[in-house]
């Protein structure tokens, strides 16, 4: 009994009868490696079991990421060309192209060969606006003929005469073929010069003495070319006979080349011109028979055409 006793050991006083290096629960771990390795396989069967149309059919197409937006100026750059010459101006542009022009005389000559060529009624406008600002520089008060008003409109007055000089041999032969066309711009650049002040200075009308003897030059240039065509038919049912004749008169007979050279061009109607009557009134004889007879104008005063 005592034996027994004496073997017997208390349970608490037993050693561990697990040991330590076991566990009795599985670690997370492992199972989640043996999950992992089990969702990998059933995956990969799946994949395999799977058709290439039938995956090909489930997948969604592709969406754009975003929708096209409008470029931005990211950094300061020069305007491109077209919209550069639409915020140019009339003026602007003018003077741009002739600093080019003059910079590259290829560029001027191909400018001349391929512009519209100049109508009667713009090149008009032209000498419009230049009569325009000789006018606007009169200075107010006192008389517009004076020595003073000269002075002050010169350099406009000397504007207007070069421009006249410069467009009237484009509208001359053989530049020009039309004699309708000549004589129309001849006409209208003549009135131009009627509206000429006579000046107090004696000196200060050479300009438009000068201007009265290129002008005259010019229409017998025209009336020489028109008579060669069609026998002179625009110098006889044009009325530019009886536009000369009143020309002549309002210059005070400075146009006399042109009137001599209309007559020569109608020389050929002097025999069917009855004479003109010499006791009778000069308003009697048309305009044509006083030409023929070099009687027309005769007594005109010269003052005509003042200011």
């Amino acid at each position: 009994m005592n034996a027994i006793h004496g073997s017997f050991t208390p349970p608490h006083l037993l050693p561990n009868r697990l040991s330590p290096s076991r566990n009795i629960y599985p670690s997370s771990s492992g199972m989640s490696g043996r999950k992992r390795k089990a969702d990998d396989d059933g995956s990969s069967d799946d994949r395999m079991s799977a058709s290439p149309s039938m995956a090909s059919a489930e997948l969604p197409r592709p969406q754009p990421r975003h929708t096209k937006r409008m470029r931005t100026n990211l950094s300061g750059r020069p305007l491109p060309l077209p919209r550069l010459l639409e915020t140019l101006g009339a003026d602007e542009m003018r003077n741009l192209l002739q600093s080019i022009c003059q910079r590259h005389p290829d560029i001027g000559n191909e400018v001349v060969t391929t512009a519209p060529r100049p109508s009667i009624q713009s090149t008009l406008e032209v000498l419009s606006k230049y009569e325009s600002a000789f006018q606007a520089a009169f200075p107010f008060g006192g008389r517009s003929s004076s020595d003073y008003a000269y002075n002050r409109v010169r350099q406009q007055l000397i504007e207007l005469l070069e421009a006249l000089k410069d467009f009237t041999p484009h509208f001359l032969p053989p530049n020009e073929q039309q004699p309708a066309t000549s004589l129309a711009f001849l006409d209208g650049a003549t009135e131009v010069i009627h509206r000429l002040p006579n000046w107090d200075t004696y000196q200060h009308n050479r300009h438009k003495e000068e201007a009265y003897e290129e002008m005259a030059k010019a229409w017998a240039i025209v009336i020489r070319e028109a008579a060669k065509k069609a026998g002179g038919i625009q110098l006889q049912y044009g009325g530019w006979d009886q536009k000369i004749a009143k020309h002549n008169e309002a210059s005070g007979g400075k146009m006399q080349e042109a009137v001599n050279e209309l007559r020569g061009g109608l020389g050929w109607m002097a025999a069917d011109a009855p004479a003109p009557a010499t006791s009778g009134p000069e308003d009697s004889m048309s305009v044509r028979q006083q030409l023929l007879s070099g009687n027309y104008g005769m007594g005109a005063s010269a003052g005509i055409g003042a200011w």
